[in-house]
């Protein structure tokens, strides 16, 4: 299996205890990001994209340059975008859509989403920091792709990866990701014989001590 699949066995909880564990900075994005369906993950490497607010385009010019973003959006990817924008949502049913059907793993961004319902139903992966019906036509263009971003206080930069679930978002370091993996099924495997001593009946505390993982 590759990277993405191996990562997509995992969970953010046991992805940020190794992350710890290695001294590393726990790539944990802020809470308020949250999936617009709890049953959905997102998992693969990430394409990032940087925009901003920008009310002087056109209603054309802005759908030009959203559309232009759609596709350059690299297939097998999850795209990041830090949009810069606290008023717009970055991310609808037809865009989703488009992603879904060009590859693209999923879809976070540090600002505002739409057409929730819909893009429920299709199960793509959208994480995003509120919701409103106020769109991006006129008012918002991305500048660049493939740069370091900030979400929070973690730096994020293609060629990282990225897990999302019911608990929060977390970012993988490129350079690290394999060794963090390797030890994150390390430490599943360890957790499983963890409660297979508890549902034996053995005391939590003695399976922790076998075991020192809990």
């Amino acid at each position: 299996m590759d990277l993405t699949q191996r990562l997509e066995n995992c969970y953010s909880g046991a992805v940020f205890d190794v992350m710890r564990e290695l001294g590393l900075k726990d790539g944990l994005l802020p809470r308020h990001l949250k999936s617009l369906d709890p049953e959905v993950t997102v998992c693969g490497p990430v394409s990032t994209v940087l925009g901003r607010p920008d009310t002087s385009l056109t209603e054309d010019e802005s759908l030009l340059r959203w559309t232009e973003l759609l596709g350059k959006a690299p297939a097998g990817h999850v795209v990041v975008c830090q949009p810069q924008d606290d008023d717009r949502a970055l991310m609808g049913e037809l865009s989703a859509e488009t992603l879904q059907f060009r590859g693209v793993r999923g879809y976070v961004v540090d600002g505002g989403c739409r057409d929730v319902s819909f893009i429920r139903k299709m199960k793509f992966p959208v994480f995003c920091r509120f919701t409103t019906p106020r769109d991006i036509v006129a008012a918002w263009t991305p500048q660049e792709y493939e740069v370091p971003i900030m979400i929070g206080e973690i730096t994020i930069q293609s060629g990282d990866y990225i897990l999302g679930d019911q608990d929060g978002v977390v970012v993988l370091p490129g350079i690290h990701a394999e060794s963090i993996i390797n030890r994150v099924e390390e430490v599943m495997q360890t957790e499983n014989l963890v409660r297979k001593a508890i549902l034996e009946g053995v005391h939590p505390q003695e399976a922790y001590l076998r075991h020192r993982k809990f």
